[in-house]
């Protein structure tokens, strides 16, 4: 009974992704065909597939971008980056969308070692520094095996000193791995899908107006009451917003 249900599962699983592959190929014939409409249909509906990678969601910016649609342009870009924050062709495509947006919003300035700290710690996603510590970890491995089996001081002096630089780059990985994820998990960003937003300063509508936000605008999530999220912008401006203004990055 458990091997005809192991059977049925890979039969199921291999079913769903021969569908995926299918709809991804139709939708970028439609997409190079300029059925950009279409095309968002058959990439969304391998999302509802539950399928999510870097290049889906790339597409999906791309058609949005086509279709003049900025803020779910920026959305899709913005999660393309969380899973490949290093690609440069998702950097541009997401920065020119950013240029059609209406707020002009400038960033709290860094100092030299926050900028080097936020350069190194993010030139790579969490689970990709774990594997970078295991590949180390590997060479450290391997290293320390070979110090036994060498027979001269000269191989082995250097198969030490391999071995001890190894495991410092693996122990430097687990770290830069432990800080994003930490900095994934309190790190809540969210883009703004209404035309226009009024941010209030207490979560109802009879509070004091603050600011105004457009569509495409990127916010951070400090906190959620009722049906109002607390949001910071890249100024540190802080304010309430109502939650169906917003569609969190971080939802897959």
């Amino acid at each position: 009974m458990v091997r005809v249900l192991t059977i049925l599962v890979c039969l199921v699983a291999t079913l769903g992704f021969s569908q995926n592959e299918q709809l991804f190929e139709e939708a970028t014939a439609l997409y190079n065909e300029g059925e950009y409409a279409k095309a968002a249909d058959n990439y969304l509906k391998i999302l509802e597939n539950g399928e999510h990678s870097s290049e889906l969601y790339f597409n999906l910016g791309n058609t949005y971008y086509k279709l003049n649609n900025i803020a779910p342009s920026i959305y899709y870009y913005e999660k393309a980056l969380l899973l490949k924050p290093n690609d440069q062709d998702i950097r541009d495509n997401l920065s020119y969308a950013q240029n059609m947006t209406l707020d002009a919003i400038e960033p709290l300035p860094q100092t030299t070692i926050s900028r080097l700290y936020n350069k190194l710690t993010s030139y790579l996603s969490f689970d990709q520094w774990a594997y970078v510590a295991v590949g180390f970890m590997m060479l450290f491995v391997c290293c320390y095996i070979a110090f036994y089996y060498f027979r001269f001081s000269t191989q082995k002096r250097i198969a030490f000193i391999s071995s001890l630089v190894f495991l410092l780059f693996t122990v430097l990985a687990v770290l830069l791995a432990y800080l994003e994820f930490s900095e994934f998990e309190s790190d809540q960003p969210a883009i703004v899908f209404s035309e226009e937003v009024v941010i209030k300063s207490e979560p109802n509508n009879r509070s004091q107006s603050v600011f105004t936000l457009h569509a495409g605008a990127k916010v951070n999530v400090l906190e959620q009451l009722n049906d109002w999220k607390k949001i910071r912008i890249l100024d540190g401006t802080t304010g309430w917003i109502p939650s169906e203004d917003i569609k969190i990055l971080k939802d897959f």
